[in-house]
C-alpha cells in the first residue's frame, strides 16, 4: 500500500446533475467535469507524479486521461477502483428506488456498511476491493501515484488509508473537484 498518494473522484457527469446512481452504469463527463478534471489536474502539477490509476469507468478513465496528459504521468486501468456495485439500483433516482424497493431505505438506514444493494455490492465488500485497489496501484506506480476513482469506494479507500473505523468512514464526503493528498494516514485537501 502506498504510503503518500492523491485521491480524486471523478468529475461531475450528466446522471450527477439529474441525481441518478451510477454504481457500475456510466453517463458522460459534462462541460463543467472537464474543467473540474483540469483544474484537478493543475493541482498535481509538479508534484512528482508518474502514475494516474483510475477505475475503469468511463466517468473516471475521462477524467484520469485528462490528468494524465496535463501532468505528463502515465495511465493504469485498476478494475477495483471500479464504484461499489448498485446492482438493480443503478440508473435510478432516489424517487424511482421508493417506489420500486419502498423498504430499502429503512434497511439501509438500520446496516448502512453492510447493507447491499439488490444484486449489487455491500460497503464491507467494496472494503476488499480498495485494500486490493491500493496493493494494485502501490506495485504499478512509479513515485506518488494518483488515484481517481469514485464516491462510495472513495470512503473506503480513505478508510484503509487513515485506518478509519466504520462509523467514520461512511461519515466522509467525497466531492467531485477536490484533491486529497493523503501521506502516512494523515490527509490533506489541495
Amino acid at each position: 500500500m502506498p504510503e503518500h498518494l492523491f485521491l480524486v473522484r471523478h468529475a461531475q457527469t450528466t446522471w450527477d446533475l439529474e441525481h441518478r446512481l451510477h454504481g457500475r452504469m456510466d453517463s458522460p463527463v459534462t462541460d463543467e467535469g472537464v474543467v473540474q478534471a483540469q483544474r484537478m489536474a493543475a493541482r498535481l502539477a509538479g508534484r512528482g507524479i508518474a502514475s494516474v490509476c483510475s477505475s475503469p469507468l468511463g466517468r473516471s478513465l475521462r477524467t484520469a486521461e485528462i490528468i494524465a496528459e496535463r501532468i505528463g504521468a502515465d495511465l493504469v486501468e485498476v478494475p477495483d477502483l471500479a464504484e461499489v456495485d448498485h446492482g438493480e439500483m443503478a440508473g435510478l433516482t432516489r424517487a424511482e428506488i421508493d417506489e420500486l424497493f419502498p423498504t430499502a431505505r429503512q434497511q439501509r438506514a438500520e446496516n448502512r456498511y453492510g447493507w447491499a444493494f439488490p444484486r449489487g455490492e455491500s460497503y464491507a465488500q467494496a472494503r476488499g476491493r480498495a485494500r486490493r485497489a491500493l496493493s494494485t496501484c502501490g506495485w504499478a506506480s512509479r513515485g506518488i501515484p494518483v488515484l481517481v476513482s469514485h464516491e462510495m469506494l472513495g470512503r473506503m479507500l480513505r478508510a484503509e488509508l487513515r485506518g478509519l473505523d466504520v462509523s467514520t468512514a461512511l461519515s466522509l464526503r467525497h466531492p467531485h473537484d477536490v484533491v486529497f493528498e493523503i501521506e502516512h494516514g494523515a490527509e490533506t485537501i489541495l
